[in-house]
């Protein structure tokens, strides 16, 4: 299992200076306060408000650049995950039970944007698809992590990750200010990111896209930013 130097979006903040996936790939609204069970429904529920029961695309936040939480730097950019051994990393760090629980429902090769939080300029950097289906943490063991929770047992583990491997980064850089532009214009006219849960859920590291999402933002690539 590959343990590379990133940081997942774990608890990922908004999108704006001064977290989501590898060391903690941005930060999720933290919820180690949130009174949520394992078996919560949020995951579920969420997907359903994005106007479908299941995903098959996935957006996931992780910090590109250096930030230090309890000794460790989170950083794990799009340019690390591709200079990993067979380009592939472990998607550990998430510490809220919605973005968990997406994790637990994605599939093999489904594809996720790789999306730059917490700097200078956030935004959809790559893509890359899962090529191992959820299983637990294991930094939530580990007392020396940045993501340990002593709550947590090896025989009912309570966060899990998937691993993930670079597919090749966009054509160009999507940031995060056109595809808000995108997102109003579109809730006014019933355009494809109207409902897009980077707006709607915007402090999940973790988060679905619909076919209709995913397509529209791929075709962003062959235009000029707006």
């Amino acid at each position: 299992m590959p343990r590379p130097r990133k940081r997942l979006a774990g608890a990922a903040g908004q999108d704006k200076k001064g977290p989501a996936g590898k060391r903690t790939k941005a930060k999720d609204a933290s919820e180690a306060s949130a009174k949520v069970e394992n078996s919560s429904p949020q995951g579920t529920s969420a997907l359903q408000k994005c106007g479908k029961n299941l995903s098959n695309y996935w957006l996931m936040k992780s910090e590109p650049e250096s930030r230090l939480e309890k000794g460790v730097d989170v950083k794990f950019s799009i340019e690390d995950l591709k200079a990993e051994p067979k380009q592939t990393a472990c998607w550990e760090g998430v510490r809220n039970y919605q973005a968990r629980n997406f994790l637990r429902a994605m599939k093999l090769e489904e594809e996720a944007f790789f999306y730059h939080s917490n700097c200078k300029e956030p935004g959809i950097a790559g893509l890359m698809k899962i090529v191992k289906e959820a299983y637990p943490d294991h930094t939530q063991f580990e007392r020396s992590s940045p993501y340990y929770d002593p709550s947590s047992k090896r025989d009912s583990p309570k966060w899990f990750m998937v691993d993930v491997q670079f597919i090749r980064m966009m054509k160009r850089f999507i940031p995060l200010a056109e595809l808000r532009t995108h997102h109003q214009a579109h809730k006014a006219t019933g355009g494809p990111l109207k409902s897009m849960a980077l707006f709607t859920l915007q402090r999940l590291s973790v988060q679905p896209l619909s076919q209709e999402e995913f397509d529209f933002i791929l075709s962003l690539e062959e235009k000029e930013p707006s």
